[in-house]
């Protein structure tokens, strides 16, 4: 349902399917702040209002922490918030995130592709900006058909180059939480990390598959045996960048509940039920195939090699 738009060849700003490319590569979905004007023009959005719906619950895909809570939509009902973005502290591993700022008297996110270069080191510091935009989103629905009817969401264009098939191209994109600054009694709600749980990589995927988590009734749940309330940092070379290498590089899943780091780089193959705790490294030397056994317990330990098991 969402709009297509031409992307654009950089050193012509020329419309690519102009030039010729008229296949799907010739165009690109500007952005997800395009969801307002889609709602609208797809017809959903009238759809939603004549079954009595007042507001709508917008997150990434990718999100698996982001479920409906109750508690915020009371609480928006109670306070007549047109406009919801869920935040949460920010991390060393999420220093790009989007954050909220008051400019203008008016609550907006701020994303690092606005940063000037000089700023940038100031932007990504987490004693500053403390918080970043999670990407979940509680918009009333009678408020987006307002603003879109009056064309006023004029959200900022963030540019995006990219090469498709060797050539360079911009994609001029348009994101949903810039969006915040033209709703009614619009607000920032500091929410627990667990609502934030991308899965943008395989060390994600592995992450979410391990013990470590746990689906009970739709609801990603973290295993209340792990006591660092920070998740294990995982590193895993580019043998197992793509997902079908990923898995079938694991005969199952890894328990890592007490694993704190973990960098995996070579051809390394992992059997069943085995055990990572604390600090590990597991290298496999060029042209070697490393493969750990069923049932390894391995714990604060760098290994290079078989004679390290």
């Amino acid at each position: 349902m969402q709009s297509q738009y031409p992307r654009v060849v950089a050193d012509e700003f020329l419309p690519w399917p102009s030039k010729g490319k008229t296949c799907k590569d010739g165009w690109y979905p500007p952005g997800h702040g395009d969801i307002f004007p889609s709602l609208m023009n797809s017809g959903k959005l009238d759809l939603l209002l004549s079954q009595g719906k007042e507001y709508v619950f917008i997150a990434n895909s990718d999100n698996l922490g982001a479920i409906v809570d109750m508690k915020i939509l009371n609480h928006l009902i109670h306070k007549q918030n047109e406009y919801c973005m869920e935040v949460t502290p920010k991390t060393l591993a999420d220093v790009k995130g989007g954050t909220l700022i008051s400019y203008e008297d008016k609550v907006q996110l701020l994303e690092i592709a606005q940063v000037p270069d000089a700023h940038v080191n100031e932007f990504k510091s987490i004693e500053k900006f403390k918080i970043f935009n999670t990407n979940n989103l509680w918009v009333n629905l009678k408020a987006i058909k307002r603003l879109v009817e009056a064309d006023a969401l004029k959200m900022e264009i963030i540019p995006n180059p990219k090469e498709v098939d060797g050539v360079k191209v911009l994609q001029l994109e348009t994101a949903a939480g810039a969006a915040i600054r033209f709703f009614d009694h619009a607000i920032g709600i500091n929410v627990p990390r667990s609502r934030f749980l991308p899965v943008k990589a395989t060390s994600d995927l592995q992450l979410v598959q391990s013990d470590l988590y746990t689906l009970v009734d739709g609801f990603v749940t973290r295993n209340p045996a792990r006591t660092n309330p920070s998740n294990p940092s995982i590193e895993l070379g580019p043998e197992f960048k793509k997902v079908g290498c990923f898995l079938g590089r694991f005969k199952s899943i890894p328990s890592i509940v007490e694993l704190d780091t973990l960098k995996v780089s070579g051809d390394v193959w992992f059997g069943s039920s085995i055990t990572l705790k604390g600090k590990v490294t597991i290298t496999a030397q060029p042209g070697v195939k490393l493969e750990i056994p069923d049932g390894a317990v391995i714990e604060n330990k760098d290994i290079n090699g078989p004679e390290d098991l």
